[in-house]
């Protein structure tokens, strides 16, 4: 766990330090890039990582896999996630490290460069790290916020679709929409500053964007499923995770709503 903090340490401060620099960028497929900053970050954190643990394998956003496939200690990096915020100078980004051990997430952090905070989790208990004192995550309904994650794939469509969520009625008498572009919303839910987080998407097993926040909001007791209540990584995929039972109840009808009764 400490790892995974220092980890994420280490390339929130090359994601802050670069911050408002004209960045060469990456083309990686068309509407997506990395900067010079993805790339610098990733590389501070695989060197904090290969220090310690020379062994372990890691999957990284920008590098792909490195180290044995047949290594029972997987890294899974995204060193800038909220690329487009970023680039665009929005200070709305995360810094993501999950250790999978055989199957399970055993240590994840995911830090917020500009805030200098650290959400962090052992696989048992979760918590965010300000200053070097560490408080415990509380999820909590309360603000009624959720966020919904807009950027493709959409493996769902036609059925589903998230910005269609938006539109429902019955949502805006639940809840308040929010878009924030980045997994540090997932972070927010354990922590209790979002009532809930939406996202399409069907391939987020080993998800280095989605891993570190799963792991969070699983331990700080959060309720966390696929679009149809399924367990994640199963069935038509997607992640609702929430603070709660009622939250994640009434999100689900909203969902299911836009789906055929032979989907759901």
């Amino acid at each position: 766990m400490e790892l995974a903090v220092a980890a994420v340490q280490a390339g929130a401060a090359v994601v802050r330090g670069m911050y408002g620099e004209s960045l060469p960028r990456v083309q990686k497929s068309a509407g997506d890039f990395a900067t010079a900053a993805d790339i610098a970050a990733e590389n501070a954190i695989l060197g904090v990582i290969r220090a310690a643990r020379p062994r372990d394998a890691v999957t990284g956003e920008e590098s792909g896999r490195s180290g044995s496939y047949g290594a029972e200690r997987m890294w899974l990096v995204d060193p800038l996630c909220g690329t487009l915020n970023y680039a665009a100078r929005s200070m709305l980004v995360a810094v993501n490290a999950a250790l999978r051990t055989g199957p399970e997430i055993t240590a994840a952090a995911s830090a917020d460069p500009f805030a200098e905070e650290v959400f962090w989790t052992d696989g048992d208990h979760a918590y965010v790290r300000r200053d070097g004192v560490d408080e415990k995550l509380t999820p909590s309904p309360e603000s009624r916020l959720v966020d919904v994650n807009l950027d493709p794939p959409f493996p769902n469509a036609p059925s589903y679709q998230a910005a269609r969520l938006l539109a429902e009625a019955g949502f805006a008498e639940w809840f308040r929409p929010r878009v924030v572009s980045t997994t540090l919303a997932v972070a927010w839910v354990a922590a209790g500053r979002r009532a809930a987080y939406v996202t399409d998407g069907r391939h987020l097993h080993d998800s280095v964007h989605f891993a570190a926040g799963i792991a969070l909001c699983r331990a700080a007791g959060c309720v966390v499923t696929g679009l149809h209540g399924q367990p994640p990584h199963t069935g038509t995929g997607g992640l609702v995770v929430a603070a709660d039972q009622e939250t994640h109840a009434a999100l689900l009808t909203l969902i299911a709503d836009q789906f055929p009764p032979d989907q759901l």
